[in-house]
């Protein structure tokens, strides 16, 4: 892969990555009763992203740079908006949906490659 190729996919992936933010982090609050039905979603979403981005591209920085856009969004719309908004409030929910998607993109990202894991044969044995 050309480096600028590379480059490319972790532009692209840090945009997709941001886009699941900000989609998980407005619908996280959602409930269906008591369960929190948009965090499961979101969580799901953000976590299959991030699983396609690292399967897809073999690439550990691409994954990175998708979970760094995800982060990323979470903080900037998490703060106190222009006109008094807050998208993540200070509550149980606002505080997982937190620490749920940093979980999700470090367990990702620190997975282990197998791919370069030689397979022994029975020649071998």
């Amino acid at each position: 892969m050309s480096r600028l190729s590379r480059v490319l996919s972790w532009v692209a992936s840090a945009l997709v990555g941001g886009v699941y933010g900000v989609a998980g982090t407005i619908a996280h609050s959602q409930t269906w009763g008591p369960i929190p039905t948009g965090m499961i979603v979101g969580a799901i979403a953000c976590a299959a992203i991030l699983v396609a981005i690292r399967v897809l591209t073999h690439d550990r920085g691409a994954a990175v740079a998708a979970g760094l856009g995800m982060v990323g969004m979470l903080l900037l719309i998490s703060g106190r908006g222009p006109g008094g908004s807050v998208v993540v409030e200070n509550t149980l929910a606002g505080q997982i949906w937190t620490y749920l998607i940093a979980a999700i993109v470090l367990v990702v990202i620190a997975w282990p490659s197998f791919r370069s894991v030689p397979v022994a044969t029975e020649a071998e044995k």
